[in-house]
């Protein structure tokens, strides 16, 4: 028998001025993105904003469904949507931002298992990291970590397959 440690770490900027201001332009664009989402039955509202190495910028919204399970993430809108509409150009930072609608949302909420594992396919799509920043919508505190394996170290890949 062996033990494998694996160990993840993350960067916490106490607010948002110790951005660059690409990243504090990324984080306002998701934030004005934070009313498009559809989530009248949790109230709970994520909008995410990825920046391509090329520089443009995708959005996406959670978008709620009566029946959940049918409900997407914005993380996953604004992947599906580089995806669909810039399918060649590499990511280069997502901005995911949450905030609930009856409390306060202080601290950056992290993705859903499912989005981990569509950021990390993502990542090996385009053999690249992808930094994400990771922001309550209520807090100051971004939290940031160097790609998706940093959130999911086991994800399924196609060498499963």
């Amino acid at each position: 028998m062996k033990e494998i440690n694996i160990n993840s770490s993350l960067v916490v900027f106490e607010n948002l001025q110790e951005l660059s201001l690409e990243d504090q332009n990324l984080v306002a664009i998701a934030e004005q993105e934070l009313p498009n989402a559809y989530a009248p039955y949790s109230n709970f509202h994520v909008a995410a904003a990825l920046r391509l190495v090329d520089g443009t910028v995708v959005i996406g919204t959670n978008q709620e469904n009566a029946s959940y399970p049918l409900c997407v993430c914005g993380e996953r809108n604004a992947i599906f949507n580089a995806g669909s509409n810039h399918p060649n150009v590499k990511p280069k930072t997502l901005v995911i931002i949450a905030k609930n609608q009856l409390k306060e949302t202080l601290q950056p909420v992290t993705p859903c298992g499912a989005c981990r594992q569509v950021i990390c396919e993502y990542e090996m799509r385009h053999d690249c990291d992808m930094r994400i920043l990771l922001k309550g919508g209520d807090g100051d505190a971004i939290y940031e970590v160097k790609n998706g394996k940093a959130l999911l170290p086991f994800f399924f890949d196609a060498s499963f397959l």
